[in-house]
């Protein structure tokens, strides 16, 4: 579902945030991509729906070819649902209409199709009482689960989730997890940055561990938490695991 070959990025003054990145992500796989920060993850979550143009290397989503010069960057983007840190909502709008606006722009749907698709979504992350509710009247954990289901709403091939739950209040994390959980259980193709290890454990086919803009390793979770093969990434988890 998601191919990335020898994927480079480089900014401005010559930095390094990606150096060389090869991954395979199956149809209905969960990635966790973890590491320290700076360690280049977002920016080849970005890479993936061309939100970064990559300096070298190719990206190819269900078979589109990401950053080809002919590709049409809305079409694939169509398909790649991204959720970010900040909940992106548009604060003047009911999260109903967070939910339809890009169903009826981009999708063309009618309106009682888009709301039908909205409820639905809202419905299946546990706040459809909250379709009539602003951004600021809700807590940031239904924020985020607004932003997933305008992400759903679209009917992605793919979710693609930058640190969801590291803007959160910690009594929040788990409800946006347990939405995470469960399309990871329904067999969604997912690539997730984060720092969550027990939603690791519990959700990812693979573990990927990210250093200076490299794979360093990659594994299922519990072998990689039992036995890192690499040093770096033994010393990562003791931290993040013992702190």
């Amino acid at each position: 579902m998601i191919v990335i070959d020898g994927l480079y990025k480089y900014f401005r003054g010559g930095v390094k945030a990606v150096d060389g990145v090869d991954l395979r992500v199956a149809g209905g796989q969960v990635i966790v991509i973890v590491g320290p920060s700076g360690s280049g993850k977002s920016t080849v979550l970005r890479c993936i729906n061309r939100l970064e143009e990559p300096t070298a290397g190719d990206v190819w989503v269900d078979g589109k070819h990401v950053n080809g010069r002919r590709t049409d960057i809305n079409a694939v983007r169509e398909e790649v649902g991204m959720v970010f840190q900040q909940f992106n909502l548009f604060q003047h709008l009911s999260v109903l209409d967070n939910v339809t606006i890009a169903q009826r722009l981009v999708r063309g749907r009618s309106k009682d199709e888009a709301r039908s698709v909205a409820m639905a979504q809202l419905e299946r992350v546990g706040i459809p009482e909250k379709a009539d509710a602003y951004p600021r009247q809700l807590s940031g954990g239904q924020q985020q689960r607004v932003a997933i289901a305008r992400s759903l709403a679209m009917n992605p091939k793919v979710m693609l989730f930058d640190e969801p739950t590291s803007a959160l209040d910690p009594e929040m994390i788990k409800e946006v997890l347990d939405v995470m959980l469960d399309l990871a259980h329904e067999g969604m193709t997912m690539v997730v940055v984060s720092h969550e290890m027990g939603f690791a454990r519990a959700a990812a086919s693979r573990m990927v561990f990210m250093d200076e803009g490299r794979v360093v390793e990659e594994g299922e979770p519990n072998a990689m938490f039992a036995r890192p093969s690499h040093p770096r990434t033994r010393l990562f988890f003791d931290q993040i695991l013992h702190h």
